[in-house]
């Protein structure tokens, strides 16, 4: 069975992830938490290209509380391997950040996904080769200043990664955690060229990542070949952070 589901799907990231997959012969099921439109389009290209898998549009708020996150999980048909490819950040002085804000970035980015691995873990151990990818970010490893809390909900992911996976890594389930330095997706279209300028000038490759530098990565780490690596941070930056 090769069936995946890709939690923030309708990302930047999250679709040229599920692209890849879908090529590679995976069926997907497409979280979404407020794109309905731009989920189900997707899901409609991707039978139409691969109508011998299957690929389902699904909703879910991250900010959901236990019993929906049950119910959930419940309604899924078996996976054996699930992507976080959904995040949040709030741009600012810690010091002028809303409370509420901070608790749904820590939720979204932190608290829901380690509460989906807790719920999705009974069905992922029943298979031979099976994967959790989180993506992480270069912030993890080197906090950014006005992304405080960012910084602080991707560090704690590597850290329960590492834990995690000594946990598990008998059971032939792997984790690990891609952290990418700044990427071409629209949540970084919030800055101005000139930003953005300054920043590929910092980064020694010379140019933001793109989406297909982050899911070569997710392709390799599915292969079966790829059982012995876990409990890793992969930090995709062009260089950014050595």
């Amino acid at each position: 069975m090769k069936r995946a589901i890709i939690f923030g799907a309708t990302g930047g990231i999250g679709q040229v992830i599920a692209n890849e997959l879908a090529a590679d012969g995976w069926s997907l099921y497409l979280h979404y938490s407020n794109q309905e439109q731009v989920a189900n389009k997707l899901a409609n290209q991707l039978m139409s290209q691969f109508p011998k898998q299957d690929f389902i549009a699904i909703k879910l708020d991250f900010l959901a509380n236990n019993f929906e996150l049950q119910q959930f999980c419940k309604g899924l048909l078996p996976v054996n391997v699930v992507i976080f490819a959904q995040g949040v950040t709030n741009y600012g002085f810690f010091g002028e950040q809303d409370l509420d804000n901070l608790e749904q970035e820590m939720q979204i980015n932190l608290i829901t996904p380690l509460k989906l691995t807790r719920l999705l873990e009974p069905c992922l151990l029943k298979y031979k080769h099976s994967r959790i990818i989180y993506l992480g970010s270069v912030y993890g490893g080197q906090a950014s200043a006005l992304e405080s809390a960012y910084s602080a909900s991707k560090a704690a992911l590597t850290r329960f990664s590492q834990a995690y996976a000594r946990e598990v890594a008998a059971s032939g389930l792997t984790v690990n955690i891609l952290a990418p330095g700044a990427v071409d997706t629209p949540m970084n279209a919030i800055f101005s060229d000139d930003v953005l300028d300054e920043v590929k000038s910092e980064i020694p490759a010379g140019r933001l990542a793109s989406g297909k530098d982050i899911s070569f990565w997710v392709k390799n780490i599915l292969q079966p070949e790829s059982d012995y690596l876990t409990g890793q941070t992969i930090y995709i930056t062009g260089g950014w952070l050595i």
